[in-house]
């Protein structure tokens, strides 16, 4: 009895593994059939992503698309900061008047353009009137003492004045002669003539324009009483201009001096302006760890204004080949900075690793290749007609 159900135990456990057996058989296929069903969609998603976007002719030319074949050319390297525009220092000038004395006329305002040596206001000064009459007096008491020394020397050789006389009228000769020096010594000093103007009055004085230039600044008020060396204008050359930047240590050895640099403000927006690096500094900011950089600009028409903030990129000296393309040949797409080359008759999407962009341009560090039809115009158009390509597919 006891043997006989244990036959029967063990037949029913072999029932139920062959019944096992035979589901797993059954659903291993579901299994790999669903594995294969779910990442089929992601497969053809990136087909459909890789795609060429195929266009007539006319469409190419209503989306305005340009291609053009990409070569490496050789490029320097950049290095990007930030600066202040400011004045051409070599042509800058603060105007004084050497003497104290009362405004009478301001001849100039702000923003006025001066020659050199244009009138910018006239003043009058005691001291300088009185500066002038010394010299008028020194002048007269010259020559009277050079009458009188002409007149002793010729009594002299007769026998008719004594030696000592003669040494006596020699020496207000000599002692005349160093007053009427110190006066011209002062009024060189001051830099004014020593007679005034025709027509004016001792105390007349003319302050001019040592440059030529723009009027920057007035302080001047008439009829105010102006200290000597006390600023009245400012007076700049704004045809140049410097923009002062800072440069790290670690990129001194990267610059010289001479080096081109381009200069771009916020108040010009997408405009450039050429310069050229004129001065490195020689101490660095034992804070900052930075050295004082100096980029020279042409400004012929005065749009660069001193004080405006700028960004500064300046060449590296060294040089290497490099793929460029213009920033708008560039889509993002799927997260991915994208261009557009031209294959099999129709526009291919390319992945694309960028690096540094400057003035409008963009290098390419990978995904193209020298020799590569690029389209360079109209790229967001094929990104639209491939976009919309996609979405027709998923339905």
């Amino acid at each position: 009895m006891v043997k006989t159900q244990r036959k029967f135990y063990l037949w029913g456990v072999l029932v139920v593994a062959l019944a096992m057996g035979a589901a797993l058989v059954a659903y291993f296929p579901a299994l790999t059939a669903s594995i294969s069903s779910s990442e089929k969609p992601a497969v053809e998603g990136h087909a459909d992503e890789a795609k060429v976007v195929q266009l007539s002719a006319d469409e190419i030319r209503r989306a305005g698309i340009k291609v053009e074949r990409i070569e490496a050319t050789e490029r320097a390297e950049t290095i990007a900061a930030f600066g202040t525009v400011g004045a051409n220092r070599n042509r800058f000038a603060r105007v004084t008047s050497p003497v104290a004395g009362r405004l009478v006329n301001i001849a100039v305002d702000l923003g006025a353009q001066v020659a050199a040596g244009a009138l910018l206001a006239t003043l009058e000064s005691p001291e300088l009137a009185e500066t002038r009459t010394a010299y008028q007096q020194a002048q007269t008491e010259l020559d009277l003492a050079r009458i009188n020394l002409d007149r002793s020397q010729k009594l002299s050789q007769d026998g008719s004045i004594a030696q000592k006389d003669l040494l006596r009228v020699r020496s207000d000769y000599e002692r005349a002669r160093a007053a009427l020096a110190a006066v011209e010594a002062k009024l060189a000093t001051l830099g004014v003539s020593a007679a005034a103007p025709a027509g004016a009055s001792p105390a007349f004085l003319a302050v001019n324009a040592p440059l030529a230039g723009t009027v920057v600044e007035r302080t001047a008020v008439l009829g105010e009483y102006a200290q000597a060396y006390q600023a009245l204008f400012t007076v700049a050359d704004l045809s140049t201009v410097w923009v002062e930047t800072n440069l790290y240590d670690r990129d001194l050895a990267d610059v010289a001096v001479g080096a081109p640099a381009i200069v771009t403000v916020g108040a010009y927006p997408g405009q450039r302006f050429d310069g050229k690096v004129t001065y490195i500094g020689n101490i660095l900011d034992k804070d900052t760890r930075t050295a004082v950089a100096r980029v020279e600009v042409a400004n012929p028409d005065g749009r660069l204004k001193p004080g405006l903030f700028a960004n500064v990129e300046i060449d590296k000296t060294r040089r290497q080949p490099a793929l460029r393309l213009p920033e708008n040949a560039l889509v993002l797409l799927q997260g991915q900075m994208t261009a557009f080359v031209a294959h099999d008759g129709g526009f291919e999407p390319r992945p694309v690793e960028i690096g540094e962009r400057s003035g409008g341009m963009v290098v390419v560090r990978s995904g193209l290749e020298a020799g590569d039809e690029v389209v360079v115009a109209g790229a967001y158009a094929l990104k639209a007609r491939l976009l919309k390509s996609q979405i027709g597919d998923t339905h």
